[in-house]
Parts: C-alpha cells; sequence; structure tokens
C-alpha cells in the first residue's frame, strides 16, 4: 500500500542528510502541495483523499520543474533536488510517474521510463528474460482479442501450455490484485474475466509446488544483490489481503536454502535486473521448486514495499545497510545517475 511505504520513508530519512517535502497523488492524479500531503502521512488514512480544488496542486513545466498553483495566485516553484517515487503499481512503477519527472528536470530514485515500463509488464519482461535465458516455468500472455476468438476451446488449449492448475494475472499490475488461482477449465472463465478488468492483456502460467524466494538489488551500473529471503505466505498464495491487511505472511531472513541455490538466484537476479535496464533499486522474486530444487524467474518490482519491516530493506538491514542509509544511498544514487 503506496500511503503505508511513503510513511516509512519519510519517518526514515536521516534529517541531517535529508529534507523531506511530501508530495501526495491523488487517485485521479492530481499532485497535492506539501502541507496537505504531510497531514495524509501523519494521519492514518490507507489512501489519498481528493481534497477541496481550492487547496491547489502541483504542476510540472517541461525542463522547468515543478510548481505548486493556488487558485487566484501565481505560481510558485518548489526546490527539489531529488524525487523517491513510492507509488506502486499503475501510474507509479509503469514508468508515466518517471516520464513526468524527466520532462520536469527532476533526478528520482529507482528504475527509468523504459526500465519501469517493461519490469511492470509480465508479458514484456518475460519475453525478454526467456531470450537471456532466465529460466521460468511454462507460461503464455493472452490479448483480450486472443480469449474473445478461442471462445470455449481456450481451456482446453491452456490445459496443454502451461497445464493445470495456473495462475491467471493481469500483464500490467500489482500487489497481486487481479491474480486468481485455477484448478481446472470451471475456474478459468472467472479468472480471465478478473485479469482482464485490470488490463487488456493476460499471463497465464503454471502453478507450481514452490517456495517464494525474493532477492533485493541496489545499485546502477555495478548493482549488488543481497542474500535471498524467503516470504511463506498466510493464504494460498501471497495475495493482496496477506501483504497489506492481514499480516500473517513469515518473512524469513536469510532463506533456509543451500549456498549454491543463494548464489545462483542471486546471479540471476542481477541479471535480470541489467536485462530490464533497472536502476536504484528493485526486488527480483522468484520460485524455488520443492521437490527438483529448480529455480524459477516469477517477476521484477522495481518499487518494492518499503516500509521498515517490508522484505527489500530487511535484506539490506541483514547485510548491514541500515533503514536510513539505505535511503540515503538510493538518493545518492538517483543524483548519480541523473549526472
Amino acid at each position: 500500500m503506496s500511503v503505508v511505504s511513503a510513511r516509512g520513508v519519510a519517518a526514515g530519512f536521516d534529517p541531517a542528510r535529508i529534507e523531506c517535502v511530501p508530495l501526495a497523488v491523488t487517485p485521479s492524479g492530481r499532485w497535492l502541495p506539501p502541507e496537505i500531503s504531510r497531514t495524509i502521512l501523519e494521519g492514518d488514512a490507507a489512501a489519498v483523499p481528493e481534497p477541496d480544488p481550492a487547496a491547489g496542486s502541483i504542476l510540472g513545466r517541461p525542463g522547468g520543474g515543478l510548481f505548486l498553483s493556488v487558485p487566484g495566485e501565481a505560481p510558485a516553484r518548489l526546490t527539489l533536488d531529488v524525487a523517491f517515487p513510492v507509488i506502486h503499481g499503475w501510474g507509479g512503477e509503469d514508468g508515466r510517474l518517471q516520464a513526468f519527472l524527466e520532462l520536469a528536470g527532476i533526478p528520482y530514485v529507482g528504475a527509468g521510463v523504459a526500465g519501469s515500463a517493461v519490469a511492470m509488464d509480465k508479458g514484456l519482461a518475460r519475453g525478454i528474460l526467456e531470450r537471456e535465458g532466465l529460466p521460468m516455468a511454462p507460461w503464455r500472455c493472452l490479448t483480450a482479442e486472443e480469449i474473445r476468438q478461442a471462445g470455449g476451446g481456450l481451456a482446453r488449449d491452456l490445459a496443454v501450455t502451461p497445464g493445470y492448475p495456473m495462475f491467471v494475472k493481469p500483464a500490467n499490475g500489482g500487489s497481486s490484485v487481479g491474480i486468481s488461482r485455477v484448478e481446472g477449465q470451471s475456474d478459468l472463465p472467472a479468472a480471465l474475466e478478473l485479469a482482464l478488468t485490470c488490463d487488456s492483456r493476460v499471463v497465464v502460467e503454471q502453478a507450481l509446488d514452490a517456495r517464494e524466494i525474493e532477492c533485493a538489488v541496489l545499485g546502477n551500473d555495478r548493482p549488488e544483490a543481497a542474500i535471498p529471503g524467503e516470504i511463506v505466505p498466510g493464504a494460498e498464495f501471497y495475495t493482496y489481503d496477506d501483504k497489506y491487511r492481514d499480516g500473517k505472511a513469515v518473512l524469513h531472513i536469510p532463506a533456509a536454502i543451500p549456498d549454491e541455490t543463494a548464489a545462483r538466484i542471486r546471479a540471476l537476479a542481477l541479471q535480470a535486473f541489467r536485462a530490464l535496464d533497472l536502476a536504484g533499486m528493485a526486488r527480483i522474486d522468484f520460485l524455488l521448486e520443492r521437490e527438483s530444487g529448480a529455480v524459477y524467474f516469477n517477476e521484477a518490482n522495481t518499487i518494492p514495499g518499503f516500509t521498515p519491516i517490508s522484505m527489500y530493506s530487511k535484506l539490506w538491514e541483514a547485510a548491514g545497510l541500515s533503514y536510513p542509509d539505505l535511503l540515503s544511498r538510493l538518493v545518492e544514487l538517483a543524483l548519480e545517475r541523473s549526472r
């Protein structure tokens, strides 16, 4: 949940090194002034509300930075050295926010426009990484039109590749929204319908009996990968409620896996990071098949959950990098990349 991560980041900055100027973004895409944004951070709201338009908003000028616009007043420029995006999923992690900051000339933490957009799109990312040799479970990417034209034959076709049980996901999405586990043909229509409410393309992939292993990557041209950790979901799979509401998922840091498996996962995470043209940070997720011990790529997250107890920050804490120091390092990497 973006607001929860933002509270963690804002509270975690070392005030001796970084002054935090919060800018909240509403569901409609309106950027709010720092004063209003700060009250949201200091409150307990789970999402950013839509305040009165008279309160003003933030506007961007190509190459000219960000401005506070209040009705009846002249726009006032905001002096910002770097932006730290903490918006998960659509609009924040898919390249659109990054493109806005690029146009405004504001350096920012994390992957650029292309890397963000491709990593967010499970179909594009998987296609690139499969060609790079990363192992992954059998999968397919289908458009809404392909699904419509296939009709009733699609269920029989998918029974062959990727095969049941399977996961059905929106190609673009995050936080497990729109994802279903499908055990057989009778479950498929509802799962496809749900995924298509989130995107016009759907990824279907074989559901493995596997452990969920996550690897944190940090850096630009010379990225480093932390020791992998393991997520043990409280539900059948790592759902939205399990991530943000129920709190039943358990983190194991480091993951209880053989040293050679950990080394392979770290190497694959770095390979994926470079192949997708990522920067700053990413959490690369893998599946470790229980019976065979085989490792499969799952997905790349360019803006992972970022509270002090989130997997990404906890993995670097285990490596000796405190939460405030991690935040400062990410800001330094953003400035380094902009130079």
